[in-house]
């Protein structure tokens, strides 16, 4: 079966509970603080009790175990002169104390120490049970804001921990000044060694230098070199001229071929070119003749404004001009002639020019590869000597340090007479003591979260939903004094009264069938629930609102109504059923005016026969007619099977759970009797709910119901 959700009826008012189909677990419970604190202040002595015994087991090792004892000595950091340019050793500060420790407890420093102790004192030597030296457990510690490193150890031998102590010191000062000389000693050997292979390449060095310098005279070397860059640059220029020179020429031949006049250089450029037009021109009347056809043109123009073409002043001057240019076109024709000639001579001068600069080339080029080879030595030489000069000095540095005893620890205190140590025992007792409250509030733990009674109404609703129609608090004289007295007129319990009449209003508005309930049954899953209390309770509190409510105990085994309301028992139901009749004689009144009370009779042996026949539905129609509501009691559903009788026959079912005692796995079976019977479930009701609870908020201002406004109402009804 899935969840017991609520279901809307057919008009406004309470939900009913309906079932789903599905298997009948129940969710898992979660864990509530609450409810371990409850389990813990009920189950108290569990934890006390694993905490006695955990101290006793405790107590008994630290007595069989045979006592420790303590020796402590201390190392100190001393002040070192340090050298200028001197070799220092250097260790990891991050990591020094953990490195230092480990070192001191390692196997090695331990057979080193064992062996000292052995050559220096044959008898300190305590042997265990194994035939083995006695274990010993060192531990180092720092002292804040100091350079003191304090070291304790431990053993089962008070003499043997002393004398281990100061030896497992001295050794350990040794080793470490051991292992500085095997430092230096490698790093000296290593540095000897780069030392001697820089060396023999200095002097390879030198003497491939030496050689190079008798096979080449680096003064006249030097010297050709450069007298070689000289003249070669002198050639160089050289070429240069006559390539200018020659380019300048094709461009006065490209001027000379288009027969144009130059005007005056403006430039350098333009100065060389007319300088070497006029050196290559041998008849200086070109120009004259190039002059003199400008003005007759200019001439001509002028007059030409005036004058006809056949005027023979027109006439005159063409022909002057064409002779002019006739003239001209002799002067070019020469001066083409030269322009070749000089052509001719420039490219000759640069043919023979070019062989002489490549063989100058070539001169210079070996000179200059040999004075670079040479340099290359010497910068080899350098190098080589530079590193030399260094090593050198770092070997006479590390040489000096070497015999120089750079250890900054030594020792501060020799270790004294050993003493017991109580700390393990109370480690012992401390570990006992906290595993003891660990298993007891472990046990209260489970206990508490495999318990699924309910310890709030916030449980309910989580395994039920909204099904809970009311809850009623614990009360505190319940407990260890007479039975709860039930409500009353004026009753000053106002949070006790107030939870019924929140019941009450719950009932008045929820709708059944599109009717009200007017005969509920009021039922539990288990005995002591308080089904009847609360049934008793609740018909009360309708009648003091002004409803004629009967009261039924149909519980016909162990009812108990009666006794609670000060009246007999019988003759009631069960004669009554058994005899049907008139139900007036049988019908008791209460001290409330509205009330009416129905007794369960005597013991019936099958009362649920009882409610099987015909008759109790001729008289539960005739009793629904005559009241406004029929609160019946009866037994619960897994004591017997009169409520799942009797809940088909009712309008409406009340079921009670009481926290912290009814088991939710059974309060849902009984839910799924009930609702296999066609029962109508109206909702649950928490009994005895923690008033003090966080969860518990209604009905919590008693400035609200003070006496004098109780008295007030009572004066206006």
């Amino acid at each position: 079966m899935k969840d017991l959700i609520p279901a809307s009826p057919s008009d406004q008012g309470l939900q009913l509970m309906e079932p789903m189909g599905g298997n009948h677990a129940a969710p898992p419970s979660k864990f509530k603080l609450q409810k371990f604190l409850f389990f813990l202040r009920k189950f108290w002595w569990i934890p006390v009790l694993t905490l006695i015994l955990s101290l006793g087991v405790g107590a008994t090792i630290f007595y069989f175990t045979p006592p420790t004892f303590v020796a402590e000595g201390s190392l100190w950091e001393t002040e070192k002169m340090q050298l200028p340019g001197g070799a220092a050793y250097t260790e990891d500060h991050d990591s020094y104390l953990g490195t230092q420790e480990q070192l001191i407890k390692s196997h090695m420093l331990r057979e080193l120490t064992l062996s000292r102790m052995r050559a220096t004192q044959t008898n300190s030597i305590v042997n265990g049970d194994d035939g083995q030296p006695l274990p010993v457990d060192i531990q180092v510690f720092d002292s804040p804001k100091s350079s003191v490193y304090t070291i304790d150890a431990r053993s089962r031998n008070p003499a043997f921990t002393t004398a281990y102590l100061n030896a497992l010191l001295s050794q350990y000062l040794e080793y470490r000044k051991n292992s500085r000389k095997e430092v230096s000693g490698d790093t000296l050997s290593s540095i000897a060694e780069q030392v001697g292979k820089v060396e023999r390449d200095l002097k390879a060095d030198q003497a491939v230098l030496a050689d190079y310098e008798r096979t080449n005279n680096f003064a006249v070397l030097q010297q050709e070199s450069t007298i070689a860059g000289a003249h070669l640059a002198k050639l160089k220029t050289e070429l240069s001229d006559y390539q200018l020179q020659l380019k300048l020429l094709d461009a006065a031949a490209l001027t000379q071929d288009q027969a144009a006049p130059r005007p005056e250089a403006t430039n350098t450029t333009d100065a060389l070119f007319d300088s070497l037009r006029d050196s290559v021109s041998t008849d200086s009347g070109r120009l004259e003749a190039v002059r003199q056809i400008e003005l007759l043109k200019q001439q001509r123009a002028r007059l030409s404004k005036y004058l006809r073409p056949q005027h023979p002043k027109i006439v005159k001057l063409d022909d002057e001009i064409a002779r002019s240019q006739k003239l001209i076109d002799v002067y070019q024709q020469q001066s083409h002639d030269q322009i070749a000639t000089t052509r001719q001579s420039l490219q000759i001068k640069i043919a023979s020019v070019q062989p002489f600069i490549k063989q100058w080339e070539a001169t210079v080029e070996n000179a200059s590869a040999r004075l670079a080879s040479a340099d290359g030595l010497r910068q080899n030489i350098a190098r080589n000597q530079s590193m030399y000069d260094r090593l050198t000095a770092l070997l006479q540095n590390v040489d000096i340090s070497r015999n120089i005893d750079q250890d900054t620890l030594a020792l501060l205190e020799s270790a004294g007479p050993a003493k017991r140590s109580y700390q393990e025992g109370r480690n012992t007792i401390i570990r006992a003591a906290f595993i003891g409250l660990a298993i007891g509030l472990g046990i209260i733990f489970l206990l508490a979260l495999r318990d699924d009674r309910f310890a709030s109404i916030i449980e309910v609703t989580e395994r039920f939903g909204d099904s809970v129609v009311g809850q009623v608090p614990e009360m505190p004289e319940r407990s260890g004094g007479p039975p709860l007295a039930l409500l009353g007129h004026n009753d000053d319990r106002h949070m006790f009264a107030e939870s019924y009449r929140n019941l009450r209003s719950a009932l008045l508005y929820v709708a059944v069938d599109g009717r009200r309930p007017k005969t509920i049954l009021v039922t539990s899953a288990v005995p002591n629930e308080g089904k009847s209390t609360v049934a008793t309770n609740l018909a009360r509190t309708m009648a003091l609102g002004g409803s004629k409510v009967l009261l039924v105990d149909a519980d016909l085994r162990k009812g108990h109504i009666h006794e609670r309301l000060k009246l007999p028992g019988k003759p009631g139901l069960s004669e009554l059923l058994q005899r049907p009749q008139d139900a007036a004689p049988f019908i008791q009144s209460t001290d409330i005016e509205n009330l009416m009370f129905l007794p369960r009779g005597s013991i019936s042996r099958n009362p649920g026969d009882l409610f099987l026949n015909s008759g109790f539905d001729e008289l539960l129609g005739k009793l629904r007619e005559q009241y406004d509501y029929v609160i019946v009691d009866s037994s619960p559903v897994f004591a017997a099977d009169d409520a799942s009788t009797l809940a088909p026959k009712m309008d409406g079912c009340l079921f009670i759970v009481r926290s912290r005692f009814s088991n939710a796995r059974m309060v849902r079976e009984a839910l799924e009797v009930l609702f296999q019977r066609q029962a109508r479930v109206l909702g649950l009701v928490l009994n005895r709910s923690d008033a003090t609870a966080r969860s518990y908020y209604a009905y919590k201002y008693a400035e609200y119901y003070t006496t004098a406004e109780v008295v007030e109402a009572d004066e206006k009804t």
